[in-house]
């Protein structure tokens, strides 16, 4: 049972989205997603034109020539939510963090794939996972991941997660989501790993999805396992961040603590020296991100938690429905 100011802000998000959904959002994820072939058809031999990512390796290195594997149309489409709720998304300057921007953007992607008659499933990870709730149709269902994803974005900043209960995995999916669980289940949201929750993702999945993967993106080593599932998946990455993330203001002598580690440092925000640095080192790793995701061939959506979700989500359909050339 949700406490009753819970329960009063999933009616008055799903009212929100809902009527952004029905105004312009539906359409646009209509442009994009629908209409691609999803199911495997054939393998044949590469002709201009065709994409680089639909290339068969296998069957292009044991022929000799290049071939595309083919894909018919499927009418429905399966979107996978996975949304990083680990302690750094709780950092927020402004009006709402960067969990509660996250979730908002959950939001709408899980109306609108509803909206067009698609399911949709939801991942809440961090180093481990808290909640899995399998791919389905249908407003209740949405409705049901919208209040599962804003019941973690307005936890108090460090508290842990509650422990969900399955009742609908099957045994095999429930075993492997106990694994994954069970990984950080002494320090929960301590820490962030994107390439398990891809992992998880690659068994529980048997068809190709659309995978939105929200996170800060502040982890290592999981760029291997986000290639291997975009090759599987259509996946798309949304980067959110915050304002004070990318530049300081002089503010005297600051504290600052690592949300996922703990760890302190005093830090001089007068010091023209210092705020250069930061904006800097966020300069650099989004750039660094920019580009490993452009090589794998992965589509990046950012978030800014200080400004709008529908407006970057809007014109990240636009750009994408231009370069499919829809």
């Amino acid at each position: 049972m949700l406490p009753a100011e819970l329960a009063r802000e999933v009616k008055r998000i799903q009212f929100v989205t809902g009527r952004q959904v029905a105004n312009v959002m539906a359409g646009a994820y209509l442009s994009v997603f629908k209409g691609r072939g999803m199911d495997f058809e054939e393998v044949r031999e590469y002709v201009p034109g065709d994409e680089v990512r639909a290339i068969d390796w296998n069957v292009t290195a044991r022929t000799g020539e290049p071939h595309v594997k083919r894909y018919v149309e499927e009418r429905e489409l399966t979107v996978m939510l996975l949304c990083d709720v680990s302690h750094s998304q709780d950092f927020g300057s402004g009006a709402r963090s960067k969990l509660e921007a996250a979730v908002e953007l959950c939001a709408l992607l899980a109306l609108s794939a509803v909206e067009s008659g698609d399911k949709v499933g939801l991942l809440l990870f961090h180093g481990g996972a808290d909640v899995f709730i399998p791919p389905r149709k249908g407003d209740k269902h949405a409705l049901r991941i919208i209040r599962e994803v804003f019941a973690r974005g307005r936890e108090v900043p460090g508290s842990a997660s509650p422990r969900w209960r399955p009742t609908e995995l099957p045994r095999r999916v429930w075993g492997w989501f106990r694994g994954l669980r069970d990984v950080t289940a002494r320090s929960p949201r301590r820490s962030t790993s994107i390439g398990a929750a891809l992992e998880f993702c690659r068994k529980v999945l048997p068809r190709r999805a659309v995978v939105f993967l929200v996170s800060d993106f502040l982890d290592d080593g999981y760029l291997d396992v986000l290639r291997h599932a975009n090759r599987k998946h259509d996946v798309v990455a949304a980067l959110v961040t915050d304002p004070r993330e990318q530049a300081f203001v002089p503010a005297g002598l600051v504290t600052l603590e690592d949300a996922e580690t703990g760890a302190t440092r005093l830090v001089d925000t007068r010091s023209d020296a210092y705020r250069r640095q930061v904006a800097d080192v966020a300069r650099s790793r989004r750039a660094r991100l920019e580009d490993t995701l452009r090589a794998s061939g992965v589509d990046l959506l950012h978030i800014d938690a200080g400004g709008s979700v529908v407006d970057p989500l809007l014109r990240f359909f636009r750009e994408r429905q231009r370069r499919l050339g829809r």
